[in-house]
């Protein structure tokens, strides 16, 4: 029944790529051999700053990437969590694992919440705490609804315009705690500092990031 079912599926709504929209083969799964051959896999080091102690990213934020989390993020593609979570924990090699005694993320503000159905930042989170076999902890919640970082381009507007949006959500849970911050896209990193801050105000011992796709450096500025 359920090989019938997913053959239905199948047929009604075809398989595409996570990025370029292709049908996939019969031999391919989530990503094209096209793209998976072409991803921006991210490369280097994330300026950590002064909230955290480490971040790790999948991808680079550019074309393909970009298009694919446009769709995730606005267009009810909610199903790509399942790929980029594979992603992600794939990247997460390069952090100290073994500290880490939860995941958690940046929460959305409940009107997008409403306005999307759906947190992306929590399903990212979801996915990769089952993957790294972690506890996934809902530690902050967003007190404002602030305009989207991505209508700023100037650092410092970005930096005020998070300052304070997060409160502890599980304060109890916090203290000594080190976590893993689970964020969609990195810019200028001022939406994932204010989140670690505020748990470290909170009492975590530490906080690690995890991004699927990180601005290159040349649109950080």
């Amino acid at each position: 029944m359920k090989r019938l079912l997913g053959w239905l599926l199948d047929l009604l709504y075809p398989p595409r790529c996570v990025f370029c929209r292709r049908l996939l083969g019969k031999s391919e799964a989530e990503i094209c051999n096209a793209c998976r051959a072409r991803l921006p896999v991210f490369s280097g080091t994330l300026p950590a700053g002064p909230y955290l102690s480490g971040a790790a990213a999948a991808l680079f934020y550019r074309e393909m990437v970009r298009d694919s989390l446009l769709r995730y993020k606005f267009q009810g593609m909610a199903h790509y969590d399942a790929c980029y979570g594979r992603l992600l924990a794939a990247a997460c090699v390069r952090l100290p694992l073994e500290e880490i005694d939860a995941v958690t993320w940046t929460p959305v503000s409940r009107k997008r919440r409403r306005r999307r159905g759906y947190d992306q930042s929590r399903l990212l989170a979801e996915q990769l705490a089952h993957r790294l076999d972690k506890p996934l902890a809902a530690t902050l919640r967003k007190v404002r609804d602030n305009p989207a970082q991505s209508t700023l381009s100037e650092v410092s507007a970005r930096r005020a315009n998070v300052l304070g949006v997060y409160e502890a959500a599980e304060a109890a849970e916090i203290p000594g705690k080190t976590f893993l911050l689970v964020d969609d896209i990195l810019t200028t990193g001022a939406t994932a500092s204010e989140a670690a801050r505020t748990l470290l105000l909170s009492g975590a011992e530490a906080v690690y990031l995890a991004v699927l796709a990180a601005a290159h450096n040349d649109d950080t500025r």
